[in-house]
């Protein structure tokens, strides 16, 4: 069973990211971004949270994308960090 929600709903709209990385990690074991720049702009190594990195994020790409996403989320790692391409 799996809770996904956005940044927005949560109310972490405009929170930045290391702050923002501190939070997801304290409520949830996995974030998925567009972020490609996260890995160079934090310390991910202190933050307890496996991350998923996506090409956009706009609808119709993370649309195409839900069963890879799927498939990486039943097989990530405790702090891996993973980037989904689009083919």
């Amino acid at each position: 069973d799996r809770n996904i929600v956005t940044v927005q709903r949560v109310g972490w709209g405009g929170i930045k990211n290391g702050k923002l990385l501190k939070l997801v990690s304290d409520e949830f074991d996995v974030f998925i971004t567009s972020d490609k720049n996260l890995r160079h702009q934090q310390n991910l190594t202190e933050i307890d949270l496996s991350i998923v990195i996506l090409p956009s994020n706009q609808v119709p790409v993370v649309k195409r994308l839900v069963s890879a996403i799927d498939n990486v989320l039943e097989t990530i790692s405790k702090s891996e960090l993973i980037e989904i391409y689009e083919d």
